[in-house]
């Protein structure tokens, strides 16, 4: 009845079994909400179902019932790509109904790189360090949880935005 967007994020349907779906985002981007609506490129928005997270990955996993045909992601090997390769972000950054389905290019500029991670928002201390992709495609503040892809279009990292160190990791 009141309900106001908090957040928005992106993130891409990676599974179809009959007629669920399944989606990634990355956690930070649905973990306090309430509910959780999708809207997909064709317009059509779902009511989702959080099926689980992992905040020290941070990624989240979506449902929602659908009898239409959606697009489904092709996923890639990130273990295949190669530091200089051509890749691009999709995404709706900063307000879903003005850049919706934005998408940047640019090159894996590194593999395997050391990232400091934090749990908690805001917080300028590493919890533990993890490896990541990076890339100088940009990445806005919105398009957390959307695909990296390769030339072929295939998925080969989920992006996120870095406020802290303002890089771009996968």
């Amino acid at each position: 009845k009141n309900q106001k967007i908090y957040g928005s994020g992106s993130g891409f349907i990676f599974k179809r079994d009959a007629n669920k779906y399944y989606l990634i985002t990355n956690n930070h981007v649905v973990e306090s909400a309430d509910s959780i609506k999708v809207t997909l490129s064709d317009d059509s928005s779902f009511d989702t179902t959080l099926v689980g997270t992992d905040k020290y990955l941070d990624i989240a996993v979506l449902s929602f019932e659908s009898n239409k045909d959606h697009s489904i992601a092709e996923i890639g090997s990130s273990a295949e790509a190669r530091v200089g390769d051509t890749v691009f972000t999709v995404g709706a950054p900063i307000d879903s109904t003005v850049y919706s389905w934005t998408v940047t290019r640019g090159i894996l500029s590194g593999k395997d790189r050391k990232v400091t991670v934090s749990t908690t928002s805001n917080s300028y201390s590493a919890d533990y360090i993890r490896t990541a992709l990076t890339t100088d495609a940009v990445i806005n503040s919105g398009n957390s949880g959307g695909p990296l892809c390769n030339s072929n279009g295939e998925v080969i990292g989920i992006t996120k935005m870095d406020d802290i160190k303002h890089k771009n990791n996968l």
